[in-house]
Parts: C-alpha cells; sequence; structure tokens
C-alpha cells in the first residue's frame, strides 16, 4: 500500500472549542489521562476512526491522550525550530526492558557465538543478510544467492547493485572496528563514502554533505512532498549537534540506550544531509549506537531484513512522529518492534541450528567402528567447523598414548570425517566444512 501524510491533529485552540465548561472538562481529562496510552499509542489519523469513551468527543479525547504524554525534549530541531521529543507509555517501557534482557551487554552469549568458527560463520551471515536487505530498500535488484557469492568469492561487483550491497558489507564491517570510537562528523562522512561510493550519479557526493544548490525534497511517485530536509547551510552544524546526541553529551537527562540509537537513526534520516545514501548511512549510524553503548549481540542482527517486509510501516512511523508536534514516539514504537523481531529470529535461527546438530549426534552414535574418543571429537567437530586437531591435543583430551591418539586420527581422515595436513612438521587434522554431509546415514 502506498504511504499516505497522516491527517494532522486539530490545534489546541480548536480542541478547547469542544470543551465546554473548561472547569468540569479539565477534571474529566486529568482522570481519562492517567488511563490513557497504557497499552497502545494512537495517532489523531487512528483515533479520530474510533468510538471514543462514553460522553466524550474525538476532540476531547485526543486531549486527554495528549494530557498523558510527558514529554522528554531531545536536541533535534524541526524547521520551525521546535524541539523533538518523545514520551514513555508503557508499552515503550515493557519493549526496552525486553530488550535489555535479551540483547543488553550482560546477556550470556549463545553456545553457537562463543566459539570462534561458529561465531564467525554466524557473523558473516548477518553481516551479509543486512548488506543485502539495506540494499534492497534502496533499489538494489541483486539476488541473494548471486550477492553472497560475490561477497564469498571477492570478486568485483558487476553493476550498481553489486556495488551497493558490497559497499554495505564493508560499512558493516568497518562499524565493528570503529564501534569503541566517539562519532565524529569525519566518522559520519566516512561511513557515507562507504556505503555510497561508486553508486551515485555524482561520484563526488560520496562522503560529502549536501552542497548549497542541491536541495532535496523527499516525495512519492505520485509527487506528493513527504518532507523537506533543513537547507544545506545548517548541516554542519546540525551534524556536529548529531554527534554530541550520539556520544551521550546531551541532553543532560537520561535517555535509554536503545531509544538513543533509534533517534540517532531518525535524526540522519530527517536532516538528509547527503544527496542520496541516507537510508543506508542511517541504518548505519544505528548500529554503530547499539555496538558502542555494549549491545554486542547486534553484531549478528539484522533489523533490514524485518523493515524490509514491513516498509510501509517504517516510513508511516517518520511521518507519524513528524506531524503530531515532533512526537518521536511514534518512530520509537515502530522501530522498538523491528528490534524485538529481529532479536526473536535471530534465537529462533540459533535454536535451528542447535537442533540440526543435536540431530547430528544422534547419528553419530549409529556409525560402526568409531570408539567412545572419535565420537567425543566428532561431537565437538559438529560445532566447530574448520577445527584443527593435533595428535598432542586428542592424546592431552583422553589421556591416551601418542600412537593411540594418532591412530585414531588417522582412521577418521581416512573415512573422510577429517582432513589431514602439515603445518611445518607437525600433523594436523582440520574439520571440514560439510562434516554433515559428509556422516554416512
Amino acid at each position: 500500500m502506498p504511504t499516505r501524510l497522516p491527517r494532522k491533529p486539530p490545534p489546541l485552540k480548536e480542541l478547547l472549542k469542544h470543551c465546554g465548561d473548561l472547569r468540569e472538562t479539565l477534571r474529566l481529562l486529568a482522570g481519562l489521562a492517567g488511563e490513557a496510552s497504557g497499552d497502545r499509542y494512537l495517532h489523531w489519523d487512528e483515533l479520530r476512526y474510533r468510538t471514543p469513551p462514553e460522553g466524550l468527543s474525538h476532540e476531547q479525547w485526543w486531549l486527554a491522550e495528549k494530557l498523558s504524554r510527558r514529554p522528554t525534549p531531545l536536541p533535534l530541531l524541526a524547521a520551525d525550530g521546535q524541539a523533538f521529543w518523545f514520551s514513555q507509555p508503557l508499552v515503550l517501557q515493557q519493549a526496552l526492558h525486553q530488550i535489555d534482557m535479551q540483547a543488553g551487554a550482560s546477556v550470556m552469549a549463545p553456545e553457537a557465538v562463543t566459539t570462534r568458527s561458529t561465531r564467525d560463520r554466524y557473523l558473516l551471515s548477518s553481516l551479509m543478510e543486512e548488506a543485502i536487505t539495506s540494499s534492497q530498500m534502496e533499489g538494489a535488484s541483486t539476488t541473494r544467492d548471486v550477492a553472497k557469492a560475490m561477497i564469498r568469492s571477492r570478486r568485483p561487483p558487476r553493476d550498481r547493485s553489486e556495488r551497493m550491497i558490497l559497499n554495505n558489507f564493508l560499512t558493516m564491517q568497518r562499524i565493528q572496528e570503529v564501534s569503541k570510537q566517539a562519532l565524529t562528523p569525519q566518522l559520519v562522512r566516512e561511513l557515507h563514502r562507504l556505503v555510497s561510493e561508486g553508486t551515485l550519479d555524482d561520484l563526488a557526493d560520496a562522503g560529502r554533505l549536501r552542497p548549497a544548490g542541491k536541495e532535496v525534497v523527499v516525495d512519492g511517485a505520485k509527487g506528493t512532498v513527504f518532507h523537506v530536509p533543513p537547507p544545506a547551510e545548517e548541516l554542519p552544524g546540525r551534524l556536529e549537534e548529531l554527534c554530541r546526541f550520539a556520544n551521550g553529551e546531551t541532553p543532560k537527562v537520561f535517555i535509554h540506550p536503545v531509544v538513543r540509537a533509534i533517534a540517532l537513526h531518525f535524526w540522519l534520516a530527517y536532516d538528509h544531509p547527503f544527496c542520496d545514501g541516507n537510508g543506508r548511512t542511517a541504518r548505519a549510524l544505528f548500529y554503530w549506537a547499539m555496538l558502542h553503548q555494549g549491545y554486542w549481540l547486534f553484531e549478528f542482527i539484522s533489523i533490514s531484513s524485518v523493515i524490509n517486509k514491513a516498509r510501509g510501516q517504517y516510513e508511516r512511523s517518520f511521518l507519524l512522529s513528524e506531524s503530531d508536534d515532533n512526537d518521536l514516539t511514534y518512530f520509537l514504537l515502530a522501530q522498538v518492534k523491528v528490534i524485538q523481531q529481529a532479536i526473536a529470529s535471530l534465537h529462533a535461527y540459533l535454536e535451528r541450528k542447535a537442533g540440526e546438530v543435536g540431530a547430528l549426534q544422534q547419528r553419530l552414535e549409529g556409525i560402526a567402528g568409531l570408539n567412545h574418543r572419535q565420537l567425543a571429537l566428532l561431537r565437538h567437530a559438529l560445532r566447530h567447523s574448520g577445527f584443527r586437531y593435533t595428535v598432542l591435543s586428542h592424546q592431552n583430551s583422553h589421556g591416551v598414548s601418542h600412537q593411540t591418539a594418532r591412530s585414531d586420527l588417522q582412521k577418521l581422515a581416512a573415512r573422510g570425517l577429517l582432513i589431514a595436513g602439515k603445518d611445518g612438521r607437525r600433523e594436523v587434522f582440520r574439520v571440514p566444512e560439510d562434516l554433515a554431509a559428509r556422516l554416512p546415514g
């Protein structure tokens, strides 16, 4: 469904006209306001179609909702100079708590990401997924299989779509390298250059703030103007302010780390500081912020894959925030939902992989001619693709002689379940990438 502009809420003066006796109405609304926005956060564009509480008009009901929303201002200013702000309805507080419990700094790592070999494999998979879907949101048409083959083989991109995907992949890798660093305007421009290099109509625009004379209007296919970003001359100062916010220097009140990361995403998209590639850069800054603030699990999470499935909701939440007195809560609620779905997808994926390993381990028990030491090694090998065993490591693990340990490993290699090789003069036995497929039965 095409995105449309939401109906703007009526101004306060108009709302007060519907109140009748102001004292009595305010008393009634104050009581109702305490119950408002518990498990929902309605915009006027939705509320006006719902049945209001008994005895109230839609305007009175909307006023009660507005009274319940206690604002926390942000240093992001709209075109009219008014600050964006957010409130903290219960539904947002609950979502933030859940994210902290499932992906915060103190969360124990799943077994699948505590071993180097499987961790690297999962990390590569998540980086590729985010690179591909983030690029597809901006028009890349390359298929998943072709894109993954390009990244794995390290072949040069053949067209603009492949270039976008490779750029995103390299950007995600760079974010991991700089996640401990403070955000600076130079780093923002570097990330944009990585994201957009070789994909823009004017190649000089990569990493360059939108210059005067290149004003942009974000509109739809039918010419509807959805957003007019700030003028070019304001961008350097606004970018400095964005970085101060990202680094926790502003505001002088506590902002939940996830709220800060989402607000950073919105801020860059709102300012639209580059001629193109703003969406990809905004999502890159979100990842930087989450990793910078200790949410390490986001190395393995793709938000773009979730956003891409419901892009209309993502775009609409942006418009809802702009149209209701700069209330960022709509965008926050949409994004925490995306984050929750992305975390759930990761856990489901890890559980599925763990189940597959468990099933393979059961198959091991049916392989004839293997002793308990060899079975134990293969159970370990199924969880550690690419791992290298030596005669000494196997000998020490099981307290057997050098010859017995060597015989165990050589017999596994003879069956094709390990790959024998040399590291200098030392024998090594490596786990093949396709070990599961090599198991009999």
